[in-house]
């Protein structure tokens, strides 16, 4: 085949490394980006943390000469409130200590126990393996195995159920069960048999545990020849049970907690709202001078730059640009999320001066990307993990979001309204016969909503509420 040349038109769309960091700078809540402008300052030499209140605003970025890095046009003005704190005031630190872990405390309680050398590590790798919600979610020949590689022992699963049954015997209890069933066992155990309740709750537990699962009350009472009242009693005792024996130790406390930092905060007060980002640990940043000062000294008399010098010069400039770019980007996200938490105040204003959620307008992504000129795109990464602390509390912005449903008069109403009403329709039925998903659908169709019933079986789901079956009480 020849070889041939041709030319070919086309039209791509690039992302520039610029617009790309921004699109990044953009999705990060505020306690994550606090962290990536530290790891910004520790890896561009010419950024630096900046304490001082600033005025000037910082310009955006575009081809400059060398003469425009000596310009003193450092100072950041991306942060969203004054500073108003003295030179004279102390910041004191606050000292946070943590207790013993579960793990800890298990172990403790083995030193305790009487076992020897090889007991006690086997022991310690077992507590190792028990989750943080307190279930050994792990066979034992797995554990076996591991404990062969790693301590070079070897054992069995009858030696690691052995000490297995002594760790069930340690607080909090039903811990290092592995499943719900023995976890309740292990609970009911620890508690004296002295009521007829607690010992039908553990025959329950037992030997009818699956009937009991799946709520065949009639059944089990007719199995088991005991009354109804006799029943709840005994239903009674399970439900004073922690199904996650892990969660009754708290001095530890965990990692995971989850800590709620807004990224935005709303006052309202005589009619009136008052909006601004929280960027009270978002540190403010500068090109540090020095590097300004080398640029000057590099440069001679008549405005060249000397041969020895291209290469550093060069490498301060890359690094400025970059730097420049930083702060440039921090200031647009800054820009974007304010412009977008003010429509969503605009157009949600009466749900956010009380907190109704029977208030809340249908919006869409699309409503607020229209008002605000930007892509829907934009907004989803603006809305996506941000926090709004309000009078009321903190609200996820990605739960302002609804669609849109039509009543038979024509009104457009949220779905967050559908939502209480179903919610308020199974608070209100009868526990014995609870209302079936289809049930549901003819009740809200009755109060002039059309939906479907797998519209309804979706909106229990997304309420955490059980099928009928499993709603059913004694």
């Amino acid at each position: 085949m020849a070889i041939n040349q041709k030319q070919i038109l086309s039209l791509q769309q690039k992302l520039s490394p610029q617009q790309i960091q921004m699109i990044k700078l953009l999705e990060l809540p505020t306690v994550q980006l606090e962290q990536r402008i530290k790891q910004e300052i520790e890896e561009n030499i010419v950024l630096e943390e900046d304490d001082r209140p600033q005025d000037n605003p910082e310009e955006e970025p575009q081809e400059i000469s060398v003469d425009e890095y000596l310009k003193e046009d450092d100072a950041p003005s991306y942060k969203s409130h004054i500073n108003n704190y003295s030179k004279d005031d102390k910041q004191r630190p606050v000292y946070l200590t943590e207790g013993r872990s579960l793990q800890e405390y298990l172990i403790q309680q083995l030193s305790f126990r009487d076992l020897n050398e090889r007991d006690m590590r086997l022991a310690t790798y077992l507590v190792g393996s028990i989750d943080e919600d307190g279930y050994l979610r792990r066979d034992l020949e797995s554990i076996a195995d591991d404990i062969a590689f790693t301590m070079g022992l070897e054992t069995t699963s009858a030696e690691l159920e052995r000490l297995l049954e002594i760790i069930h015997e340690l607080e909090p209890a039903g811990i290092g069960a592995r499943d719900l069933r023995e976890c309740l066992l292990l609970q009911m155990k620890q508690r004296p048999a002295n009521t007829r309740a607690r010992r039908l709750a553990r025959k329950i537990l037992g030997s009818y545990f699956e009937e009991f699962v799946k709520k065949h009350y009639e059944k089990l009472m007719a199995r088991m020849q005991i009354t109804e009242d006799e029943f709840r009693e005994a239903i009674d005792e399970i439900k004073h049970l922690s199904p996650k024996p892990g969660n009754l130790y708290s001095e530890g406390g965990t990692d995971t907690t989850p800590y709620i930092i807004p990224d935005f905060v709303l006052d309202y007060q005589d009619g009136h709202f008052q909006l601004s980002l929280n960027s009270y640990n978002v540190p403010e940043v500068r090109i540090n001078r020095r590097y300004k000062d080398m640029i000057r000294e590099m440069i001679t008399a008549d405005g060249k730059i000397k041969e020895e010098d291209r290469e550093a010069m060069q490498f301060v400039k890359g690094k400025i640009d970059s730097a420049k770019w930083f702060i440039s980007a921090i200031k647009q996200r800054h820009d974007t999320l304010l412009r977008t938490m003010q429509t969503i105040l605009d157009y949600q204003t009466e749900y956010f001066k009380d907190g109704d959620r029977s208030k809340l307008r249908p919006m869409i992504l699309k409503d607020i990307a229209d008002r605000t000129g930007l892509d829907v795109s934009t907004i989803s990464r603006v809305v996506n993990s941000k926090y709004v602390q309000t009078q009321f509390g903190i609200i996820l912005l990605k739960s302002l979001f609804s669609e849109a449903m039509q009543t038979d008069s024509g009104e457009e109403v949220s779905s967050y309204e559908i939502k209480t009403l179903l919610r308020q329709c199974v608070d209100e039925e009868d526990k014995r016969h609870p209302l079936t998903d289809e049930m549901l659908m003819d009740m809200l169709n009755d109060k002039g909503y059309h939906i479907a019933r797998r519209t309804v079986a979706k909106y229990r789901e997304m309420l955490s509420i059980p099928v009928a079956r499993l709603r059913k009480q004694i």
